[in-house]
């Protein structure tokens, strides 16, 4: 990564170095968008073409060779034209997602600061991910060219009436999605939240249409090519989740889901899940060591049956995922993580809710998606996670725990260090990053001056 360019200062070294040794995917990006993508590739083809048509071979070559070199432009040409002619959308499917790390910009609080700070927060931290919970327009509107991938979403309160009337749902994609394109990167909509596995049935129900009318509408108005339809599930779709080769879909959720994964099958959304080892372990702090929560040192579990090991829960999550899918009949599906993280603060029955565990939990998974590497179960599918949340929420309801998710405070200072970047300096106390910079630093700085000073 080069370190040298016009808006470079020396105040920005320590993140960079912190950066080089712990390369966040998301931080390096290909330096052009998809647009400009495009445009260069038509570009080319368009120069490839013109050259083909107007470019005779050699005078000086044989007949014959003239004229093989003339019939085997023929290919050529055809190809050429082929790829001029493409619809946008076949030259270039985007991802819902860039690169494995990404966040959930969660907003029940009355003391954050507005959409455009918290983009210009988002940019300096390097996280080109983000999910809301709505299609709040101001917010939208934030993220206006700033190159971040957004993912909005259709509030459960909402599915019935879009699983009913198909103009219902068209009307909401042109409100929602289409005024802001191609300006802001929206790139998904997830249809609900967690819908199946609860208690209300007859939103269960309705998910699956809901879902459809979604995708049918941005397919009438060509953009099914460009933004992904998903919807995030919790843990509590599956059942015998330990070990990991013995999770299945719960059998009356198998029912509802097996026909949405018919269709996202067909139309290549993966499966979405909410994975929480924070959640796992506050259930039965006396049963799971900590460690294995947190991705830190331990003799992790065996899993039997595949005679695969795992030494952190993350991965053991998204390998009983995959699991369910294949018994389900869908082993070739992606699995995603929709949100997943660690509190900082809760109540006195909510065990490992501290600031420390927060810091570890994170820290740990940054470097983890970092390493751009599958599970034991599939090593070839790059796991890909949203991590929640980028902001402490004061008004969320439920124990104390699920205000004090943010990696950053209101005020756009880092809630704890684990190597992003805030919009103000912040009190937290260092991380294992930003000590490992120091050095780094500091080691780079006499191997550079001290040969000044030799004979």
């Amino acid at each position: 990564m080069c370190l040298c360019g016009d808006d470079f200062s020396p105040k920005e070294l320590i993140p960079w170095v912190a950066l080089c040794k712990h390369p966040l995917p998301t931080v390096v990006t290909h330096g052009i968008s998809s647009d400009a993508l495009v445009a260069i590739l038509v570009a080319v083809s368009l120069l490839v073409f013109v050259l083909v048509l107007v470019c005779p071979p050699s005078p000086s070559l044989p007949l014959a060779k003239k004229r093989k070199m003339s019939n085997s432009r023929l290919p050529l040409f055809f190809c050429c034209l082929f790829f001029f002619l493409l619809p946008r959308h076949v030259l270039l499917k985007v991802d819902a997602f860039t690169g494995t790390y990404g966040i959930n910009y969660g907003r029940i609080a009355d003391n954050l600061p507005p959409p455009e700070s918290v983009v210009t927060l988002l940019k300096a931290a390097r996280i080109k991910n983000v999910r809301i919970f709505d299609s709040d327009h101001s917010v939208i509107k934030a993220f206006k060219g700033s190159g971040i991938e957004l993912t909005v979403a259709i509030p459960n309160e909402h599915l019935t009436d879009i699983s009913v009337y198909e103009d219902h749902a068209m009307s909401w994609v042109k409100e929602n999605v289409q005024p802001f394109l191609p300006g802001t990167r929206i790139r998904g909509i997830a249809v609900g939240n967690e819908v199946l596995g609860g208690t209300d049935q007859e939103l269960a129900q309705v998910l699956l249409g809901a879902i459809k009318n979604v995708y049918n509408a941005l397919d009438r108005l060509q953009l099914s090519h460009e933004i992904e339809v998903s919807t995030p599930h919790s843990e509590g779709v599956f059942v015998n989740s330990f070990p990991p080769s013995s999770c299945t879909f719960k059998e009356d959720v198998l029912v509802l889901m097996k026909p949405i994964l018919d269709f996202f099958s067909q139309i290549g959304s993966p499966l979405y899940i909410n994975a929480y080892p924070f959640i796992s372990y506050k259930n039965d702090p006396e049963h799971i060591d900590i460690n294995y929560a947190l991705f830190q040192s331990n003799a992790g579990i065996h899993d039997a049956k595949t005679d695969l090991h795992y030494d952190n829960m993350f991965d053991a999550k998204i390998d009983a995922a995959y699991t369910a899918l294949e018994a389900a009949g869908y082993g070739k599906m992606a699995v995603r993580v929709s949100e997943t993280g660690w509190a900082s603060a809760g109540d006195a029955n909510e065990a490992g809710a501290t600031l420390h565990n927060a810091r570890t939990y994170n820290y740990n998974l940054r470097k983890r998606l970092f390493k751009k590497k599958g599970t034991p179960l599939r090593p070839k599918m790059v796991v890909q996670a949203y991590v929640f949340a980028l902001f402490n929420e004061n008004l969320k309801i439920g124990p104390s725990s699920e205000k004090h998710y943010g990696l950053f405070k209101a005020d756009g200072s880092i809630s704890y260090d684990i190597g992003l970047t805030g919009l103000k300096p912040s009190s937290a106390s260092p991380s294992l990053l930003s000590l490992n910079a120091m050095v780094f630093w500091v080691v780079s700085l006499l191997l550079f001056y001290i040969p000044l000073f030799g004979n």
